[in-house]
């Protein structure tokens, strides 16, 4: 067993984990924030995507060891006082989303990219988004959407 302290949406987090555990176990399993899915297992889907110190990254291929010290911002950790972040309300305006699997590492990632760049372009987005998949066919409103969030900041 490994001791890991990990800051999860403003709240450090301190436990006992197998060394091997991944971040998106610990984060559904252990700390019960099940926003954050497993899709794919390989890497590929982007399900699983959260913010670690500042930037996206895919937690079904992090250590959970990995993320000792880190600050980790998960889809739950968004919404502040009840009220959703505009970036989910975006995605809420504009129908960014059908089933919603993929919608909360999309989220993060396309929130993620506004906390870097602030006004992204088209081309910036479509990056953000590339290792995402998404088969209901929603890419054209949750590109309206962050378009839409990017134009009013």
């Amino acid at each position: 067993m490994a001791e890991v302290s990990i800051t999860v949406n403003g709240k450090t987090r301190a436990a006992d984990v197998e060394p091997r555990m991944l971040l998106v176990h610990f984060l559904r399993e252990q700390l019960h924030l099940t926003g954050t899915h497993v899709g794919c297992d390989t890497s590929q889907c982007g399900a699983c995507t959260v913010i670690v110190d500042g930037r996206s990254a895919k937690a079904c291929t992090m250590f959970a060891v990995q993320a000792d010290g880190s600050d980790v911002t998960t889809i739950e950790g968004l919404a502040q006082d009840g009220e959703l972040h505009p970036m989910q309300e975006g995605f809420w305006e504009e129908h960014g989303l059908q089933c919603g699997y993929c919608t909360p590492g999309m989220i993060i990632a396309v929130t993620s990219l506004m906390n870097q760049k602030g006004q992204p372009q088209d081309q910036d987005i479509n990056e953000a988004l590339e290792k995402h998949l998404c088969r209901c066919g929603s890419h054209a409103n949750i590109l309206k959407a962050v378009k839409k969030l990017s134009d009013q900041e």
